[in-house]
């Protein structure tokens, strides 16, 4: 079949379209891809975002979320650079990591003073107070109603029984190697437990966690250091053992390994913040307003920490399942179109 210039023959319905309509019909097409082209966004970097990969759970939750906020959200590529925290921080004073999404400032509060005076690096939000406590599991404070202190865990030796040496308590500690493993036993020293507990430093973080998760499901009597978030403390119902209030300089010396006379003292309240190396800040102001406002409420990040825990998910599914469900907190951290954006590509 021929076409002449005044027509266009339309095969399915046999209808005749005026070049007029036809061209009217094509400017409709192009203007609705124009506005989809405009609509969609463009990253403020012409390269690759990077961030500091850590190795603890929530932190690399946290980072899949920025990070696919960041790929559906403003159109960025992204990077993860694994890294520990010291070397991160040095990372992003040089200008080789973009992003530091967890921030422990107990942890590193003398190296962070030092970077940031030099300017090159910022404290852009806070993300959550993250913190350290002894613990028990409900189902043992149930057992022991009296048992509220630390200081009164020499009464209660019995209940801990160290299968190793079956006169004394087993108290679980931080993993050897650790920075928390000098609080730990600065602490159990301080409250007087070496006569009446052995002081258990698993191998590692894996076999600390297999070993309080075993004695958890059996339902035994434990009393263990951990952090939080975590996905243990969130997966768990565990009670927090008092400890004496919160001395400053009595806290300073439980953090020496050669501490001569350690005090009891309670763990400070550890701020968890996102920085950023200042460049970043001046190359993208709209990502960096974004960091600035990532926050989440302890209780919903335990939440997302006890989710990883019962289905073994990595953690960029977790972070999938986290925008999925908590999306009244992480709304908040973008403009509406971003948010919309985000949403269609869940």
């Amino acid at each position: 079949m021929s076409f002449n210039r005044e027509q266009v023959f339309h095969r399915a319905g046999g209808a005749h379209v005026s070049p007029a309509v036809l061209k009217a019909g094509m400017g409709a097409v192009l203007l609705a891809l124009a506005g989809t082209a405009s609509a969609a966004p463009a990253c403020e970097l012409d390269r690759p975002v990077r961030f500091g990969g850590m190795n603890w759970e929530s932190n690399l939750v946290l980072v899949e979320a920025e990070r696919f906020i960041m790929e559906k959200g403003y159109g960025c590529k992204t990077d993860v650079l694994p890294t520990e925290t010291l070397p991160a921080l040095a990372a992003l004073e040089r200008g080789d990591l973009d992003i530091n999404t967890e921030v422990w400032l107990n942890s590193v509060a003398e190296p962070w003073e030092k970077a940031e005076s030099t300017g090159k690096v910022k404290r852009i939000g806070d993300i959550y107070m993250g913190g350290e406590a002894w613990f028990i599991p409900r189902y043992t404070a149930e057992r022991l109603p009296e048992l509220k202190k630390a200081a009164d865990l020499p009464k209660y030796k019995d209940e801990f029984r160290d299968p190793e040496e079956p006169g004394k308590g087993r108290f679980y500690g931080c993993p050897a190697g650790w920075g928390c493993e000098v609080v730990s036993g600065n602490l159990y020293k301080a409250l007087g437990l070496e006569d009446s507990f052995t002081l258990f430093s698993p191998g590692t973080g894996a076999t600390q966690k297999a070993a309080l998760t075993a004695a958890y499901q059996r339902k035994e009597n434990i009393v263990f250091y951990y952090w939080y978030p975590t996905p243990l403390v969130g997966s768990m119902d565990l009670v927090k053992l008092e400890l004496p209030s919160y001395d400053k300089e009595a806290h300073q010396c439980l953090t020496d390994p050669n501490c001569a006379d350690p005090k009891p003292s309670d763990y400070p309240e550890n701020p968890v913040f996102t920085a950023v190396s200042t460049q970043f800040t001046q190359d993208a102001p709209k990502l960096t307003e974004f960091l600035s406002k990532v926050a989440v409420e302890l209780s919903i990040m335990d939440k997302v920490m006890a989710h990883m825990e019962e289905t073994e998910e990595e953690p960029d599914e977790v972070a999938r399942w986290f925008l999925q469900n908590e999306e009244s907190t992480w709304a908040q951290w973008v403009p509406q179109d971003v948010a919309e954006r985000v949403k269609a590509a869940l």
